[in-house]
């Protein structure tokens, strides 16, 4: 096995355990890819990412749903509207440039980062402020408007879910992160399907790549589910903090 394997198979097992807490795992593999292999199409690296990271995501989704009590009849409707709108964020970006999103992204971070860390108490209570058709409405509209912003930009969309699913919906951050699982399998797939039916994918490189983001999402579950909230809470500002510094840098 080459060292630039080697490189990327322990990246793709710490953007599973990372991911699996708070989402941001593609800032640790994606540029470790590109670094390993520059000469390489970039939609083959971001398609070989998907296929990695939509195994993890699975898994950690399996997993939480065992030890944490998950709405599926809010998710899955939630989960269906995130499909379609990744779809049609895919087919966005063929129509439009992303250049001003990718400007913008770091102030829209930076609001997140600054409201989590003001609102110390925020996440921290399981205490859901919406519902029947109402939490619905409004988790199915979170779903619709990240996955588009998923299947068109992407940074952060694990991120965005959870913070939204506090914020708007009133759940502490281990539910958030549990259910934002669910969310981010259904964007995966939809950009999956499109990566793979134009041959955008290193099958090999990506069955080792999944092996390892699997093993780390495993890793990155146990530890959410055994320190709490709380934990992830500061996790997901780390996080935010990165994915700030990172999407600042690629914009400037």
């Amino acid at each position: 096995m080459s060292i630039d394997l080697v490189l990327i198979v322990a990246a793709s097992f710490l953007a599973g355990l990372v991911d699996a807490i708070v989402g941001g795992g593609g800032l640790v593999l994606l540029p470790a890819m590109f670094a390993s292999f520059p000469s390489a199409a970039p939609a083959t690296l971001l398609g070989t990412n998907k296929f990695a990271a939509v195994w993890g995501t699975l898994f950690a989704a399996r997993r939480f749903a065992r030890r944490v009590s998950l709405r599926w009849a809010l998710l899955l409707p939630a989960a269906a509207t995130a499909l379609a709108g990744s779809f049609a964020g895919a087919w966005s970006v063929t129509q439009v440039d992303p250049g001003w999103l990718r400007r913008a992204l770091p102030f829209v971070l930076l609001v997140v980062f600054v409201y989590t860390l003001a609102n110390k108490h925020l996440g921290r209570a399981h205490a859901p402020r919406l519902y029947g058709r109402a939490e619905v409405v409004a988790a199915c509209l979170i779903g619709l408007a990240i996955g588009w912003y998923d299947g068109f930009f992407g940074p952060g969309t694990g991120s965005f879910f959870i913070f939204l699913f506090v914020r708007v919906l009133g759940f502490d951050f281990l539910h958030a992160s549990a259910s934002a699982k669910v969310m981010n399998v259904a964007t995966n797939i939809a950009a999956l399907v499109l990566f793979g039916a134009k041959g955008y994918i290193w099958w090999q490189v990506g069955l080792m790549l999944a092996f390892a983001n699997v093993a780390g999402s495993m890793t990155g579950t146990a530890l959410a589910l055994r320190h709490g909230a709380g934990f992830v809470r500061w996790v997901f500002i780390a996080v935010v903090g990165a994915l700030i510094l990172k999407t600042g840098y690629d914009a400037l």
